[in-house]
Protein backbone atom coordinates (compact mmCIF):
# COMPACT_ATOMS: atom_id res chain seq x y z
CA UNK A 1 0.00 0.00 0.00
CA UNK A 2 1.68 3.03 -0.91
CA UNK A 3 2.13 6.25 1.85
CA UNK A 4 -1.04 8.19 2.60
CA UNK A 5 0.11 11.83 3.25
CA UNK A 6 -3.15 13.75 2.30
CA UNK A 7 -3.80 17.23 3.33
CA UNK A 8 0.27 17.95 4.11
CA UNK A 9 2.11 20.73 2.42
CA UNK A 10 5.46 20.24 2.17
CA UNK A 11 8.43 23.05 1.22
CA UNK A 12 10.84 22.47 -1.54
CA UNK A 13 13.64 25.14 -0.49
CA UNK A 14 16.03 25.69 -3.73
CA UNK A 15 16.72 28.20 -5.92
CA UNK A 16 18.66 28.26 -9.48
CA UNK A 17 21.23 25.51 -10.51
CA UNK A 18 18.85 23.26 -8.70
CA UNK A 19 19.84 19.22 -9.75
CA UNK A 20 16.51 18.50 -11.26
CA UNK A 21 15.97 14.74 -10.67
CA UNK A 22 16.18 16.02 -7.28
CA UNK A 23 13.29 18.61 -7.30
CA UNK A 24 10.70 16.19 -9.47
CA UNK A 25 10.92 12.90 -8.31
CA UNK A 26 10.37 13.97 -4.87
CA UNK A 27 7.85 16.14 -5.75
CA UNK A 28 6.23 13.68 -8.08
CA UNK A 29 5.68 11.33 -5.42
CA UNK A 30 4.98 13.83 -2.71
CA UNK A 31 1.97 15.09 -5.20
CA UNK A 32 1.23 10.84 -6.16
CA UNK A 33 0.86 10.10 -2.29
CA UNK A 34 -1.85 13.43 -1.85
CA UNK A 35 0.49 15.85 -0.36
CA UNK A 36 0.91 19.22 -1.79
CA UNK A 37 4.24 20.49 -2.74
CA UNK A 38 5.38 23.72 -2.64
CA UNK A 39 8.32 25.50 -4.16
CA UNK A 40 10.00 28.42 -2.10
CA UNK A 41 13.01 29.93 -3.15
CA UNK A 42 15.12 33.08 -2.30
CA UNK A 43 13.99 33.74 -6.07
CA UNK A 44 10.78 35.37 -7.26
CA UNK A 45 9.69 34.15 -10.67
CA UNK A 46 11.21 31.05 -11.47
CA UNK A 47 14.24 29.13 -11.37
CA UNK A 48 16.34 26.72 -14.09
CA UNK A 49 17.56 23.84 -12.90
CA UNK A 50 20.25 21.65 -14.00
CA UNK A 51 21.12 18.58 -15.62
CA UNK A 52 24.72 17.79 -13.20
CA UNK A 53 26.49 20.66 -13.04
CA UNK A 54 26.65 22.48 -16.42
CA UNK A 55 23.44 21.93 -18.26
CA UNK A 56 20.24 24.29 -17.93
CA UNK A 57 17.55 21.95 -17.82
CA UNK A 58 13.79 23.19 -17.04
CA UNK A 59 12.60 26.33 -15.09
CA UNK A 60 10.13 26.02 -12.44
CA UNK A 61 7.22 28.84 -11.32
CA UNK A 62 8.75 30.25 -7.54
CA UNK A 63 5.27 29.33 -5.80
CA UNK A 64 6.93 31.70 -2.09
CA UNK A 65 10.02 33.66 -1.55
CA UNK A 66 11.49 32.39 1.39
CA UNK A 67 11.34 35.77 2.86
CA UNK A 68 7.76 35.62 2.85
CA UNK A 69 7.49 32.13 3.96
CA UNK A 70 6.14 30.80 7.10
CA UNK A 71 7.47 27.27 8.41
CA UNK A 72 4.13 26.73 10.23
CA UNK A 73 2.55 26.94 7.26
CA UNK A 74 4.01 23.19 6.13
CA UNK A 75 4.48 19.63 6.99
CA UNK A 76 8.18 19.06 5.86
CA UNK A 77 10.71 20.48 4.22
CA UNK A 78 12.76 19.39 1.25
CA UNK A 79 16.41 20.58 0.27
CA UNK A 80 16.94 19.48 -2.95
CA UNK A 81 20.91 19.58 -4.28
CA UNK A 82 22.66 20.52 -7.10
CA UNK A 83 26.03 22.70 -6.17
CA UNK A 84 24.78 26.09 -7.39
CA UNK A 85 21.72 25.62 -5.58
CA UNK A 86 23.16 24.42 -2.33
CA UNK A 87 26.02 26.74 -2.49
CA UNK A 88 24.02 29.90 -2.83
CA UNK A 89 21.16 28.77 -0.18
CA UNK A 90 23.66 28.09 2.25
CA UNK A 91 25.06 31.44 2.76
CA UNK A 92 21.18 33.27 2.16
CA UNK A 93 19.95 33.75 5.85
CA UNK A 94 16.51 33.61 5.44
CA UNK A 95 16.79 30.50 3.82
CA UNK A 96 18.94 29.61 7.03
CA UNK A 97 16.27 30.59 9.52
CA UNK A 98 13.76 28.80 7.63
CA UNK A 99 15.52 25.44 7.52
CA UNK A 100 16.44 26.26 11.48
CA UNK A 101 12.33 26.77 12.08
CA UNK A 102 11.51 23.04 10.62
CA UNK A 103 14.31 21.49 12.84
CA UNK A 104 13.16 24.15 16.18
CA UNK A 105 9.30 22.45 15.42
CA UNK A 106 10.88 18.80 14.88
CA UNK A 107 9.40 18.46 11.52
CA UNK A 108 10.93 16.18 8.88
CA UNK A 109 13.69 17.52 7.01
CA UNK A 110 14.84 15.67 4.00
CA UNK A 111 18.29 16.37 2.13
CA UNK A 112 20.10 14.78 -0.79
CA UNK A 113 23.91 15.21 -2.48
CA UNK A 114 25.14 18.96 -2.28
CA UNK A 115 21.79 19.76 0.00
CA UNK A 116 22.76 19.55 3.44
CA UNK A 117 25.34 22.19 3.24
CA UNK A 118 22.59 24.17 4.13
CA UNK A 119 22.53 22.31 7.37
CA UNK A 120 25.88 23.31 8.53
CA UNK A 121 25.12 27.10 8.02
CA UNK A 122 22.11 26.60 10.02
CA UNK A 123 23.87 25.35 13.05
CA UNK A 124 22.01 22.12 12.18
CA UNK A 125 24.91 19.12 11.40
CA UNK A 126 26.42 18.74 14.52
CA UNK A 127 25.68 15.71 16.13
CA UNK A 128 23.49 14.09 13.22
CA UNK A 129 24.79 10.72 11.53
CA UNK A 130 23.89 11.43 7.76
CA UNK A 131 25.00 11.37 4.29
CA UNK A 132 25.40 13.67 1.67
CA UNK A 133 27.52 13.81 -1.74
CA UNK A 134 31.11 12.44 -1.12
CA UNK A 135 33.09 15.68 -2.01
CA UNK A 136 31.11 17.49 0.93
CA UNK A 137 31.33 14.62 3.65
CA UNK A 138 34.59 16.28 4.87
CA UNK A 139 32.50 19.74 5.13
CA UNK A 140 30.06 17.43 6.95
CA UNK A 141 32.61 15.78 9.25
CA UNK A 142 33.90 19.58 10.12
CA UNK A 143 30.98 20.67 11.44
CA UNK A 144 30.33 17.81 13.87
CA UNK A 145 28.23 15.08 11.94
CA UNK A 146 28.72 11.77 11.93
CA UNK A 147 28.75 11.11 7.85
CA UNK A 148 28.16 8.07 6.61
CA UNK A 149 28.23 6.29 3.08
CA UNK A 150 24.74 4.82 2.78
CA UNK A 151 21.79 5.34 0.55
CA UNK A 152 19.77 6.86 2.80
CA UNK A 153 20.55 7.88 6.63
CA UNK A 154 17.77 9.01 9.33
CA UNK A 155 18.90 10.57 12.09
CA UNK A 156 15.30 11.93 13.98
CA UNK A 157 13.43 13.97 11.86
CA UNK A 158 16.09 13.97 9.34
CA UNK A 159 16.61 12.25 5.85
CA UNK A 160 19.33 12.32 4.07
CA UNK A 161 20.73 10.62 0.98
CA UNK A 162 24.40 10.78 -1.38
CA UNK A 163 23.06 10.88 -4.83
CA UNK A 164 20.00 10.87 -7.52
CA UNK A 165 21.29 7.21 -7.57
CA UNK A 166 19.07 6.86 -4.15
CA UNK A 167 16.03 9.27 -5.14
CA UNK A 168 13.98 5.73 -4.63
CA UNK A 169 14.77 5.26 -1.58
CA UNK A 170 14.93 8.95 -0.70
CA UNK A 171 11.61 9.84 -1.42
CA UNK A 172 10.24 6.61 0.12
CA UNK A 173 11.70 7.70 3.75
CA UNK A 174 10.61 11.16 3.30
CA UNK A 175 6.78 10.21 2.49
CA UNK A 176 7.25 7.84 5.61
CA UNK A 177 8.34 10.03 7.70
CA UNK A 178 5.72 12.72 7.02
CA UNK A 179 3.24 9.73 7.45
CA UNK A 180 4.69 9.40 10.91
CA UNK A 181 4.13 13.29 11.76
CA UNK A 182 0.66 13.69 10.49
CA UNK A 183 -0.66 11.09 13.05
Amino acid sequence: MATDITGTKIAFLLTNGVEQPELTQPWDEVKKAGGTPVLVSPESGSITAMKGDWDHADSFDVDVEVKNAKPDDYDALVVPGGTVNADTLRTDEDAQAFVTAFFEAGKPVASICHGPWILIDAGEAKGRKMTSYTSIAIDLKNAGAEWVDEEVVVDGNLVTSRNPGDLDAFSAKLLEQVAAAKQ
